[in-house]
Parts: C-alpha cells; sequence; structure tokens
C-alpha cells in the first residue's frame, strides 16, 4: 500500500519534471549555451519539484494548526521572516544534490577498486542481501541509519565552539515556527549536506530514494518546530520526536547552553536520547532561545541578527572571537 502511495507520487513528479523541462528549462538552457549541464538540471529539477511539493503541503497543515492551536501567542511575527527564507533555500534542497551527485563518482571509483582487490563493501545488500528489492524495508532501514548519523552529528553540533557558534543560528530564534527548522548557516548546511550524502553513498543509497528520504526527514523536522499544541502522549512521543519534545531542546537553560549541556538531540526518532542518557520529557512550556539573548540581568543582550545577512555575519564574528580567544590563551 504504501510502496503504491510512493510509487504514484514519484509517477506525478517525474511527469512535472517532464513537462516543465521540456516547456520551460530546456529552451532557457539552449538559448544561453548550457546544453552541457542538460542532464544534471533535469536530475536536479526532480528535486526542486518535490521542494515546492513539501513546503505546500507543509504549510497547508501546519500553519492552520499555529493558527487554530498555538504553543504561544506573538504579537510580532516580523522575527519569522527570514526563517521562511531559509525554508525556500533549503527544501528546495539544491545543496544536498550537488554534494550526492559531486560525491557519487568518487565513491564509485572507491567501490570498483574495492571490487577489483575482492574487498567488502558496506553497501546494505552486501550485509542484508535482498533487503534492497524490498523498497519499504531498505527505506526504513536506511532513515534509522541516517537519524543515528543524525543524532551524533547534532550532539557535535553543541560540543565544539566554533561548530556551535554556526547551529546557534537555529537556536537564536525565539519564536518556534514551523519555519523554523531550515534555519541554519550555510557552512553548516554545507557540511550537513557533505556528511549525509556520504554515508548515504556509502549504503548504497539509490538517488531517487535519497531525494524521498530527506523530504521525509525534513517535513517531520518542521512539525517538531511547530508553534501548535500537539500531542503525542506518552507512547507515541517515544516512538517519534514531538514538538514538546524537541521544544525542550530548544529551552533556555535546558536544551542546550553552547558547549556545556544539551538533552534531546534526536532528529527523528527519540530512541538514541533515551539509549544515551540525553532525554528529558519535560513538557513544560518554556521559553526557547540562547541565555546571553536575554537583557543584561538574565544574560548579556547579545544580537544574534534579525536578517539572513546579519545572522550569518555574526555567526563568523563569533567564531572569529572564539579563534582569538585560544590564540590569547596558547600565548600566555
Amino acid at each position: 500500500m504504501i510502496h503504491e502511495i510512493v510509487s504514484q507520487l514519484d509517477n506525478l513528479v517525474s511527469a512535472l519534471q517532464t513537462l516543465l523541462y521540456v516547456d520551460v528549462v530546456q529552451p532557457v538552457m539552449f538559448k544561453a549555451g548550457w546544453m552541457g549541464y542538460d542532464e544534471d538540471t533535469y536530475d536536479m529539477l526532480y528535486w526542486v519539484i518535490v521542494g515546492v511539493l513539501e513546503i505546500a503541503v507543509m504549510y497547508a497543515i501546519l500553519r492552520p494548526l499555529e493558527a487554530l492551536r498555538p504553543a504561544e501567542h506573538w504579537a510580532d511575527r516580523k522575527a519569522v521572516r527570514a526563517d521562511v527564507a531559509y525554508t525556500w533555500i533549503a527544501k528546495l534542497g539544491l545543496i544536498n544534490l550537488l554534494f550526492f551527485f559531486l560525491f557519487q563518482p568518487a565513491f564509485f571509483s572507491v567501490q570498483s577498486w574495492l571490487t577489483i582487490h575482492n574487498i567488502p563493501t558496506i553497501e546494505l545488500d552486501g550485509i542484508w542481501p535482498g533487503v534492497t528489492d524490498q523498497p519499504l524495508v531498505s527505506f526504513l532501514v536506511y532513515l534509522i541509519v541516517l537519524d543515528f548519523a543524525g543524532y551524533w552529528y547534532h550532539r557535535w553540533q553543541h560540543k565544539f565552539g566554533i561548530w556551535w557558534e554556526l547551529h546557534a543560528v537555529h537556536h537564536s530564534q525565539q519564536q518556534m515556527s514551523l519555519w523554523a527548522d531550515d534555519r541554519n548557516h550555510l557552512l553548516d548546511d554545507l557540511i550537513q549536506a557533505a556528511f549525509f550524502a556520504a554515508i548515504a553513498l556509502v549504503l548504497g543509497v539509490a538517488p531517487s530514494q535519497f531525494v524521498v528520504l530527506v523530504a521525509v526527514t525534513n517535513l517531520m523536522q518542521s512539525i517538531q518546530h511547530v508553534n501548535a499544541r500537539l500531542p503525542f502522549g506518552p507512547v507515541l512521543e517515544r516512538i517519534i520526536v514531538s514538538p514538546t519534545f524537541h521544544r525542550r531542546h530548544h529551552a533556555i537553560g535546558y536544551g542546550h547552553e553552547g558547549t556545556k549541556y544539551g538533552c534531546n538531540f534526536g532528529v527523528l526518532f527519540p530512541w538514541w536520547d533515551m539509549l544515551f542518557g540525553t532525554a528529558s520529557w519535560v513538557e513544560t512550556l518554556e521559553p526557547t532561545g540562547i541565555r546571553d539573548q536575554l537583557p543584561a540581568a538574565d544574560g548579556t543582550a547579545r544580537d544574534y541578527g534579525r536578517g539572513l545577512f546579519s545572522q550569518h555575519w555574526y555567526a563568523l564574528v563569533r567564531i572569529a572571537a572564539r579563534l582569538r580567544g585560544r590564540r590569547a590563551h596558547a600565548a600566555q
């Protein structure tokens, strides 16, 4: 049943891909003399269409929930504007696709070398023969493996100071919303795209499946950040990361605090937090953001920027300050 639905959706996207490419994109590329990128552009168009459809579904379902059942009432929604722009940049998936196809030739070369020298590969089919003939099973296995990697990737973002300053762009949003998930520094997005594309290629994930894996992950993370009361209950929230569980991760004084503390790092599944002792099930609605954003009595009133440019620039300034501090400490 699920496989049939996915197949029908794939047919729909493929039809839109061909229609848009033949009638709009290809004529422009021909006139511009860019037909050397013909095949790659056609492939990337699939990802773009999936991203647009994902945003449409996300907004149609989650925005009414934010209006009808808000977790918080905001007097001013201007802080969300930058996050909308981040969402369009991220959901179109061009960065992820770029890394996937850039790494693919290199991995094929490595895999060929391993085959020639009779060295076993670590592709999923080599570990579990025939599993890729069962699309749903292999998809779930890929999803779980990538989510496990995502848990540790997320913990590392909080552990290492320079990396935290990039990730702080995400945590500096004090108004959670369906758009907040994609609020990330571009350098962090590049590192993340390279990290997961490499793992997917090592596992032997097909490009078409990789698109769906990223789309499902993105949609579920948008749900986690929504400004709506969505109680999952004690059973479901221990199977899938809920907005309440993830909000605790964004809570001032609990979820992060830079490199010192942290809880609820799970991307899709809370299992890893439960396994490694970083789960917190407190459901109290708490202020979100970073402590040093608070007024001087409780923080330092630090400015993390309001727009894309300022948020990116301030992160680089914070990184430079950390590096200067290290050099000064080493010189003592």
